[in-house]
């Protein structure tokens, strides 16, 4: 191209002349002689036609004169920037005026400092070469929320932040300072995690006196299904650590589990006096808080996002599920065959805590052995040991376990530390949410504050538990373990509520509206119905999808049928109402007349067609 330009350049010098091209583009020298194969090539060398030249080889390095003349003009600019900070003078005057420095400073211009880190240049003070500010000025200030606060600050930690602006600034008792503006912020307070020993003591639950008087209860779900098994009703006696595990099958409600209840551990063991669960919706809801209130038993529910609370049942839990592991890991759907076997493992293994096992504290005996006789033993020796005095073993059981306590919570608090609120104090809250099964909202874990709040504490509940003043119509427990709070520090007022999408998934207290849809869902192979609900107070957009036999059991006076709601009156027109005139009237004939006349039409039919 640069040829093809030339030659069009200086034509009226080159026409009728041989002329010599000089180049450093060694294969223009085979353009006369190639195979024109490109369109791009054609074109040139019809432009070309008509001199008499050639082509020499010239290299880059020799051709000096031509490369420079080539090359494109580029644009130079002149000026040099130089960053100007407003605020110097400021900064200049504020330092002349305070006493402190401005005595440094008289000193520097006599010369009366000798080897001293502070410096003069252009008229700032330097110290170390950093510039130097009053201490507990407004300047401090804006350099901390510049280093601190900012994208470029990041909100690091304390160490960080006094890092990044000791590289530049310097005011006396500036470590002092920043560290208590990095523990003042509300967004880190509110965002960033913990690394202390989590809060609050180990608070043992009463040791029972009789054996099941007392029993917590939870379930274990995600099991494959098994013979139409997939869920594991986990009972325990909190006294003699008994088990029973029950199975169930989806869907399962309220009534369901308390029939199975019973059938299964009222029919043995009679009606307990108090029963420890955690929060899942089947203990929340009315009708299993109603039945066990007319039987006079007490529902003591863990505080929320503490599951630590039944921590005996969750750890049988992980016993159960290791011991079908081994068993049923080869085949995972035969589970439900092992459970009893479980059972019967679990009652007749040695508890540390106890001194003996379950099922020798229920039934005053040994668990009976593979090996049903041992010689020299006489069957009267058995019997006596057999009806033994039973006070004195739930005596030994209760010391045993008193003993267990001591130990657990000695071990457990070394990792612990004490935490004490008082009633007035300002807390955030930790809340984890779950992860949301309805359509209208989700809640991203990753991007979610770790504390919502501050709240107010208005209780103590027990040694290590609060109770908060939530925002109104907030739909959790309000009382929460103080490893679930952290104490505000600074006085900022900034408070930010509960999402809204956690306090949909905790409880069942909404109140429903109506049903204004059905749909049938997969749910583990099994298609289970479900409807969609419109709740109080919440606009028809987050109305939520329910199980239907979930949805019924919780609010059995709920219609479920797909309707608007209608106002109250008749379908029947008002007579005060204006009526269309009335012009054609429709009179249905007798059944014999109707008959005759189709018969009468079907002779004539018949002539027609004749």
């Amino acid at each position: 191209m640069a040829l093809v330009l030339a030659v069009r350049h200086w034509r009226p010098y080159l026409l009728g002349r041989k002329f010599v091209v000089l180049t450093d583009h060694k294969s223009l020298k085979e353009l006369l002689h190639q195979r024109v194969t490109t369109p791009d090539q054609q074109q040139w060398l019809a432009k070309l036609m008509g001199f008499e030249f050639q082509i020499k080889y010239k290299a880059g390095a020799l051709n000096g004169a031509a490369d420079a003349l080539s090359r494109c003009r580029d644009k130079e600019l002149n000026g040099i920037s130089k960053p100007h900070w407003d605020s110097i003078d400021e900064i200049k005057k504020a330092v002349y005026l305070n006493p402190e420095l401005h005595e440094i400073i008289s000193k520097l211009r006599a010369n009366d400092l000798v080897n001293s880190p502070y410096t003069l240049s252009q008229g700032m003070l330097l110290y170390k070469g950093r510039l130097v500010l009053p201490a507990q000025s407004t300047w401090t200030l804006q350099i901390m929320e510049e280093g601190h606060s900012t994208a470029e600050g990041g909100h690091a930690g304390a160490f960080r932040t006094l890092k990044r602006i000791t590289n530049s600034f310097f005011w006396r008792g500036m470590k002092k300072e920043i560290y208590q503006f990095v523990a003042e912020c509300i967004v880190c307070q509110r965002q960033k995690y913990q690394t202390m020993k989590p809060e609050g003591l180990l608070q043992p639950l009463a040791i029972p006196e009789m054996i099941w008087e007392d029993i917590s209860m939870d379930f274990i779900s995600g099991l494959p299904k098994s013979r139409g098994f997939d869920v594991l009703f986990v009972v325990v006696d909190r006294l003699s650590k008994y088990s029973h595990f029950i199975l169930l099958k989806h869907p399962y409600t309220a009534h369901t589990v308390a029939d199975k209840f019973v059938k299964e551990v009222i029919r043995l063991h009679g009606v307990p006096k108090s029963i420890v669960s955690d929060r899942d919706s089947i203990f929340m809801s009315a009708f299993w808080s109603e039945i066990f209130r007319l039987q006079g038993t007490k529902l003591a529910m863990s505080s929320a996002y503490h599951p630590e609370s039944d921590g005996q049942t969750e750890v049988l839990n992980r016993c159960i599920e290791t011991y079908l592991r081994c068993f049923a890991s080869e085949q995972p759907r035969a589970w439900s065959n092992w459970v009893h076997w479980a059972e019967y493992w679990y009652n007749t293994a040695f508890q540390t805590a106890a001194g003996m096992t379950p099922f020798e504290v229920v039934y005053g005996r040994k668990p009976p052995v593979i090996t049903k006789f041992l010689p020299g033993e006489s069957k009267v020796a058995a019997v006596a040991r057999e009806l033994g005095d039973r006070d004195e073993v739930l005596r030994q059981l209760k010391y045993n376990l008193a003993r267990a306590q001591q130990r657990m919570v000695k071990h457990a608090n070394i990792h612990r530390r004490d935490v004490v609120f008082e009633v007035g104090d300002r807390v955030f809250l930790k809340l984890r949410p779950h992860r949301q099964q309805s359509v209208c909202s989700r809640v991203f874990q990753k991007l979610s504050p770790k504390f919502y709040g501050p709240f107010v504490v208005l209780q103590r509940v027990g040694e290590v538990a609060y109770k908060l003043q939530l925002p109104q119509g907030s739909r959790i427990h309000p009382v929460f373990h103080v490893s679930q709070l952290k104490k505000v520090v600074g006085t900022n007022t900034q408070t930010q509520g509960l999402p809204v999408g956690l306090e949909q998934e905790l409880t069942f207290n909404y109140e429903p509206v109506r049903v204004i849809g059905h749909r049938l869902k997969k749910q583990a192979g099994i298609m289970m119905p479900q409807v969609l609900v419109q709740w109080k107070d919440k606009p028809i957009e987050e109305a939520t999808w329910e199980d239907t036999a979930e949805f019924q059991s919780q609010f059995p006076q709920t219609s479920l049928e797909d309707k608007a709601a209608l106002n109250e009156g008749g379908i029947d027109r008002g007579l005060n109402r204006p009526r269309p005139k009335i012009t054609n009237v429709y009179n249905r004939r007798p059944k014999a007349q109707t008959s005759s006349i189709n018969k009468q039409g079907a002779g004539e039919e018949r002539q027609e067609n004749s």
